[in-house]
């Protein structure tokens, strides 16, 4: 029973350690740096996805990741917000992974991702 208390310990540390891993950042202050225009934002849910509707101004990560670095700014503290779909969604991992492989050390996440922001009425761009 130790031996699996232990290893729950360790499970549920590296799980708390990933998924906190890039902060989190809402709607409203995302909609507030858009408006402000100092957010790169990149979609990583896919082309098809992107095409159909995503936040103002996103980065299609899918189309765009061979040349990820010609499409930040240059100032590598500048805000980066990667999202996906949803909460449960990972995909935005790898386009924040990517970000910060260039040396972008604000890097968020958007966990409400494309579908928390259409419910909350926000626009998107097709």
């Amino acid at each position: 029973m130790k031996k699996f208390l232990t290893l729950l310990a360790v499970v549920l540390g590296a799980v708390t350690l990933h998924a906190g891993e890039y902060p989190d950042i809402s709607i409203t202050e995302l909609k507030s740096a858009i408006q402000q225009k100092n957010v790169t934002i990149i979609d990583a849910n896919g082309s098809e996805s992107y095409k159909s509707g995503h936040v103002p101004g996103a980065i299609d990560f899918q189309a765009e990741k061979a040349d990820l670095a010609t499409k930040l700014p240059s100032d590598k503290g500048a805000l980066v917000v990667a999202y996906c779909a949803n909460p449960q969604c990972g995909a935005y991992a790898a386009a924040a992974k990517a970000a910060s492989k260039l040396g972008y050390t604000n890097v968020k996440h958007l966990s409400a991702g494309i579908m928390g922001w259409k419910d909350a009425g926000a626009p998107v761009e097709k």
